[in-house]
Order: C-alpha cells, then structure tokens, then sequence
C-alpha cells in the first residue's frame, strides 16, 4: 500500500462531501482459486485476448488494509462458480470471509445444476447480501432450465445479482443480452447489477435497465483508458446514463485492475455528468442497494 494510491481516492470522495465509497464489484477469493485466476490473467489467455497486468497482487489481509485506506466503505467478494460443484466450497470460504470483515458482503455464487435451487434457498434465508454470476466463465445461460426455480427464488427475496453478461472482454456463445432479455421476460422483478455496463452491448443493457426497474449497471473498468482502448463507450448514450442517475453503481474489479483504483474515479469524473450523478453512483445508489455502512 503507498500514497499515491491512497490519497486521490481519498480526495475524490472528501472533495465530493462522501463518507467514502460503496464499491459493487470487487473480487476476494480462496488463495487456490485467486492463484488459478491471476494464472489466466498473468498469461493473457484466449478469454481475454491482451496482456492484463495486475495491479493489486498482495494478500487478503493488505487487499483489506487498502481498502479501508482508500475509504472503500462496503465490498463484496464476489465469488464465481466455473463448473458444477464448486459453488458450495466458494460460499463457504465466502461467508467465513464476510464473518471476518466487517465491510464486506456476505457474497454467494451459483452454477445450473441440480442442487442449485435447495443452497441457494437456504443462503436467502440465511442472510446472503449479493450473488455472482460470470457466463462467459461459467459457459452458461442466464436462462438455463436448472436456474429457473434460483430465479425464482431470488425475484421474490429481492437478494441483488451481480452478473457478467456482456461479451466483453471476449465472448462466447454464452454472452450477450439475449439470455439476460429472456430470462427477465419470464422474472421482471429480479434485481441485477449487469457488470462493467454490459460491455461492449451497452445500448441493450441499458435498454433493459430502462425498461426493468430492479436492473442496475456497475462501471466496473468502462470509461478507464484501458478498457476505452479496445472499444470507446458510445458517447451519444452518456444522456441516457445521466437519465439513469439512481441506477448506476460504482465497480472497480478490484484487485485485478492493470492500473491505479484511483482511475477509475477519474475516469466517471471526465464524462462530466455532474457531482450529483458522482455522489449517487459512487455513494447513494450502493449504499441504498446493499445497505450503509455500519448500518
């Protein structure tokens, strides 16, 4: 942790009048499983398609430590199943981390198989804050037949869904709007947060957030140099988010990001749609959603 990290974050939001920042979309996840992912980053494989430097590679306990320094107020862990069978170990990890950390969410994932529908029942019951879907990983459909009684379930709790739909930053046949247009004709009342703006199909998602109120969007990497490199976000839909005010919330993806936390910030403040627009992504819109911190 140094202070150039630290300290623009930390201006952003004080400049601002915020008590910090809810972030939406950061990652922490079992030691076996960030090491295999931070493998596929480290060799720029097919499923992103770049070189992809990581920029916060450090243990759980300084990942924290920085966090709290920058004044990341509220975090889940976000973590996402990859095949059957592995969702249950990642809850469990995933709640004792909760336990732990008082920040964080308590953070849940899912896969379409047969015992999906039973955990995931009981995680509601249980208190589960956010869960995490990632499609392109997962190589799944928002509407498989196997998750129809999981949406079920979490239309009725209302329990956010932070999912990966868009074909960003490489997609497959299981990316794209069209699963995710399905799946909320059949659940109109889900509650998702559709990741990195639904990148790069962001006219369709923000069309499905404008027309379903429980959707939201996270700017997790959209607007950052890095991400604008590879495909500009349309300009001509800046008024459209404007109008979307009380829907967009702050992500980083952290601690994957290949840059500073702090540009993604600056990255939100150079579209200037206002401090208004600011202080309800990065602060009113999350802590609304996920809950204030220390409330």
């Amino acid at each position: 942790m140094t202070e150039a990290d630290v300290a623009p974050v930390r201006a952003f939001w004080e400049r601002l009048g915020l008590p910090g920042l809810v972030d939406v979309h950061v990652h922490f996840l079992p030691p076996p499983i960030q090491r295999a992912v931070w493998a596929v980053f480290d060799a720029a494989g097919p499923s992103l398609g770049r070189e992809w430097p990581i920029r916060y590679r450090a243990s759980h306990e300084d990942r924290v430590a920085l966090l709290r320094a920058m004044g990341v107020r509220r975090f889940p862990t976000l973590p996402y199943a990859h095949k059957p069978g592995v969702a249950a170990y990642l809850n469990d990890w995933a709640r004792d981390f909760s336990a732990d950390v008082p920040e964080s969410l308590w953070s849940a994932t899912f896969y379409p198989e047969p015992e999906a529908a039973a955990y995931v029942a009981d995680l509601v019951a249980g208190g589960v804050e956010v869960f995490k879907v990632h499609l392109q990983v997962g190589e799944f459909l928002a509407d498989d037949p196997l998750l129809d009684p999981v949406w079920g379930v979490l239309e009725d709790a209302g329990t956010p869904v932070v999912l990966h739909a868009g074909s960003g930053p490489v997609g497959n046949d299981f990316t794209g709007p069209a699963s995710v247009q399905r799946l909320l004709a059949r659940f109109p009342r889900l509650t998702l947060v559709i990741a990195h703006l639904g990148a790069p199909e962001y006219a369709e998602f923000l069309a499905l957030a404008e027309t379903h109120e429980r959707v939201h969007l996270d700017t997790t990497m959209v607007f950052t140099d890095f991400f604008e490199a590879d495909g500009p976000y349309p300009r001509e839909l800046l008024p459209r988010l404007r109008d979307l005010q009380e829907r967009i919330l702050l992500g980083s993806d952290f601690p994957t990001i290949p840059y500073p936390y702090a540009h993604q910030l600056e990255s939100l403040a150079r579209l200037d749609l206002g401090d208004d627009w600011l202080r309800a992504v990065c602060w009113e819109n999350g802590a609304r959603l996920l809950g204030a911190p220390g409330a």
